[in-house]
């Protein structure tokens, strides 16, 4: 029996792009950056953002999987001597928003093809909205979207569903007819506070034993979504 969705709302970090692949070479230099080169302060902002130094990658508990740029930008102002919280989201944002993508599949043919198929697609992440768009465009797909939220577009972040709630009523959707992509429980979260499908997918850092009780269905990808609306 085909899965009854006529819209796909997608997280985009670990999502859309893998996670690990795109930002964990990116948030070694940052740190480092922002720490000004004191050793002691390296440590312990990687240890607030659960970056490990030595493997160059994020601990699967990571604050940066699923939290706002803005409350990321705000721990880390803490530890900062005369850095603010806007300062040093202003900072991320202009550094993340140059980084290179790394798709999780061939982006343009996949998304052309979903929206073959009458589905109104969309995009919604906890990254802010200028960086967001910046990843989309740089990959090509930023116009293959209907709906392009991030924290600080004016709906709220995730958990929150109000970004998810203004998808389907700027698609003109009911909730229950859209399905949710992400690869953290905050994406899944917000997706049945919302009344919606939700689709877990492994191409972050969280794994099927942590996604599966807020998701209908865990893939290791996004290619997995048009066999599971059709099968």
């Amino acid at each position: 029996m085909a899965t009854k969705v006529d819209g796909l709302l997608f997280d985009k970090d670990g999502t859309l792009f893998d996670f690990h692949a795109t930002w964990s070479v990116w948030a070694g230099g940052v740190i480092r950056a922002l720490a000004e080169g004191d050793e002691g302060m390296i440590r312990r902002l990687a240890a607030l953002l659960g970056y490990d130094l030595d493997r160059q990658e994020f601990d699967t508990t990571s604050v940066v999987i699923a939290e706002s740029s803005s409350t990321i930008a705000a721990l880390i102002a803490a530890e900062l001597p005369g850095r603010s919280a806007d300062d040093v989201e202003n900072y991320l944002m202009m550094t993340a928003a140059e980084v290179p993508q790394s798709p999780s599949l061939p982006l343009a043919p996949y998304l052309t093809d979903l929206a073959g198929r009458g589905l109104s697609l969309g995009v919604m992440t906890n990254d802010n909205e200028y960086a967001a768009r910046a990843h989309l465009k740089s990959v090509g797909i930023e116009t293959h979207f209907d709906f392009i939220a991030g924290c600080d577009s004016g709906f709220g972040a995730k958990p929150d569903p109000g970004p998810l709630l203004a998808f389907a009523k700027a698609t003109g959707l009911s909730p229950d007819r859209v399905a949710m992509v992400g690869d953290s429980t905050h994406d899944l979260i917000a997706g049945r506070a919302a009344g919606m499908h939700t689709v877990g997918v492994l191409t972050g850092l969280a794994d099927t034993m942590e996604l599966a009780p807020y998701a209908d269905i865990v893939f290791p990808d996004i290619s997995h979504i048009p066999a599971w609306l059709t099968a």
